[in-house]
């Protein structure tokens, strides 16, 4: 083979966007949706453009471009990060282990979309070229950390498959868990509801009417049925919500004049409205076969509605879309009692130390073991009918 060169971009802006979109989402070429929104050129040059990363936002870009025979056959998202905050995979374990050895844990490096702890590809190859394409993103990002004496490197939420490629390089694996909802062939919501035992059917039943008691309407909106004047309501939401949650929201109110432009066929917003004006929404993204849960907030509080705008209407929408899995973010158990079940998701990691190394290995071998056990006891907890289970309506 020839050889594969590396560079290391302070901006996607050094990569054109028809190479990138090659590698990240090929799957275009038939005029469908990419399966994942986030690795899109469009959705980064969003972020980049908007300053929710880069200076002052601890998120440094380096994209990843590999290229041989004067083609780009492989990319990533890569990012020199100041703190750990904005990445859903919690290593402030590890910077406090390697600080108080005497080490120096930041800058360190992240292969990952900001922000989104959704699971995606983040060894982002052009079809045919995944084998020597994952090996020289893996490579170069190591020797970025090596040539530059940083701590480590933390690919996150990426795929089961590139866990396993990446294993295979020296990378330590890492499970998490989240809760998505699976759909089932449902022809309805009632059709889901079907499925649930009695208790739970009825509950979220009870919860939907609540909800609806408002005064108000819910709507869903996508492409050019998103108004300018949406923003400034989705904005308010998000910094009420990012604000409780995070102390900063981490995106800037540019990110959402920008997704207005380029984004908004990739956007479904749930909106609750009383008189046309909003008092509580959701963000999602939408892939080609999942439904990406992102942000919440309201200016009012509703009993029950967080879980009408954010849950029940994100199943409703995939059953009548044909979406395999909805992904409702980070965290949550209360999500299970919803339909919402226990998943697995998989990150990656290096460390430059290799007795460091070494001990955070032994470390995540136990984590994921309990994970594993975590998983499968909220699983028999799940809201699912037992098949010796009477259905009572």
């Amino acid at each position: 083979m020839n050889e594969i060169e590396i560079t290391a971009h302070p901006s996607i802006a050094g990569i054109k966007p028809e190479d990138w979109d090659a590698c990240a989402c090929p799957e275009v070429a038939d005029g469908g949706r990419p399966y994942d929104p986030f690795t899109t050129y469009r959705f980064l040059r969003a972020i980049e453009d908007s300053g929710s990363v880069g200076e002052r936002s601890g998120w440094q870009p380096r994209y990843l471009s590999a290229q041989q025979d004067g083609q780009v056959i492989a990319v990533a998202p890569l990012f020199a990060k100041h703190h750990s905050q904005g990445e859903y995979i919690f290593d402030h374990n590890f910077a406090q282990a390697f600080e108080q050895a005497g080490g120096r844990y930041y800058p360190k490096l992240q292969m990952a979309v900001p922000f989104t702890p959704a699971t995606g590809r983040r060894f982002l190859t052009r079809p045919g070229f995944e084998v020597g394409g994952i090996s020289a993103l893996v490579q170069g990002a190591m020797q970025i950390a090596s040539d530059n004496e940083l701590s480590s490197l933390h690919v996150t939420f990426c795929t089961q498959a590139e866990v396993l490629a990446g294993a295979k390089m020296g990378l330590l694996p890492r499970t998490s868990q989240q809760f998505h909802w699976c759909n089932d062939g449902y022809a309805n919501f009632d059709a889901f509801l079907a499925q649930l035992s009695a208790r739970k059917r009825k509950n979220i039943r009870k919860e939907r009417v609540t909800a609806q008691a408002f005064g108000g309407e819910i709507v869903t909106l996508t492409g050019d049925q998103i108004e300018p004047h949406h923003w400034d309501y989705i904005w308010q939401f998000y910094q009420d919500t990012g604000g409780r949650k995070w102390g900063t929201p981490y995106l800037t109110r540019a990110f959402f004049d920008i997704a207005h432009e380029t984004l908004r066929d990739d956007i479904l917003l749930i909106v609750a409205q009383r008189d046309g004006v909003p008092i509580a929404g959701a963000l999602n993204m939408i892939g080609r076969d999942t439904l990406y849960g992102r942000y919440w907030g309201c200016s009012e509080h509703h009993a029950c509605l967080h879980f009408e705008v954010c849950y029940y209407q994100a199943i409703d929408y995939a059953i009548r879309h044909g979406l395999r899995l909805v992904e409702a973010g980070a965290q949550g158990e209360h999500k299970l009692a919803r339909g919402y079940m226990p998943v697995a998701t998989h990150s990656l990691h290096w460390f430059g130390d290799a007795g460091f190394r070494g001990a955070v290995a032994n470390y995540l071998e136990a984590e994921r073991n309990a994970i594993d056990e975590d998983i499968e006891i909220l699983t028999s907890y799940g809201p699912f009918r037992k098949s010796n289970e009477e259905d009572h309506q």
